[in-house]
């Protein structure tokens, strides 16, 4: 059985995403989304909420219900492979700029495995503009990001950004 690890912060889950998960379901008899819980890192979304998005989200899409499991980490994604029997990492392309930096994450990751191999998808055209990082700006200052997210991410976002300015007190 083949398995694959597509790790990232996933704060929040993008249409994007879902692509490179389609991608890999057809490729690998099993995908482990892995969703890094780092302490150290501040993501608008928890680990635990953004791990529930992500299963509602794959429930919703018929071609990776069944195919597709999300467990949270921390540490070294080598380490989380090993630890899930997989032989492959998936990251996803969405132009150049991302190569550069996948590339040499991909020579670090060999150096520290060998036996783990990174797989490049790239990202359908239609998402090769979205990012976690874009869609949360745009949607902090009002911006419609419903066609950028599965509709679980939309609403989380939406509740994250509404508590967010609450505590503001705006």
């Amino acid at each position: 059985m083949s398995v694959a690890v597509y790790p990232g912060s996933f704060d929040p889950i993008t249409n994007g995403h879902l692509d490179v998960m389609r991608r890999a379901a057809r490729v690998f008899d099993r995908v482990v989304v892995a969703v890094l819980a780092n302490p150290r890192k501040q993501p608008l979304l928890d680990a635990e909420r953004r791990v529930a998005v992500i299963e509602q989200a794959v429930a919703a899409d018929a071609e990776l219900a069944g195919r597709i499991s999300v467990q949270t980490f921390d540490g070294l994604t080598v380490d989380f492979c090993r630890t899930v029997g997989a032989s492959s990492l998936v990251r996803g392309l969405r132009a150049i700029a991302d190569f550069e930096t996948e590339l040499q994450l991909a020579h670090n990751n060999h150096e520290l495995a060998p036996e783990i191999d990174t797989v490049f998808f790239m990202t359908s055209l239609e998402h090769s503009y979205v990012s976690s990082s874009l869609v949360k700006e745009i949607a902090m200052y009002g911006g419609d990001v419903s066609r950028m997210l599965p509709a679980p991410a939309a609403s989380a976002l939406a509740t994250a950004l509404g508590a967010a300015r609450q505590a503001r007190g705006g």
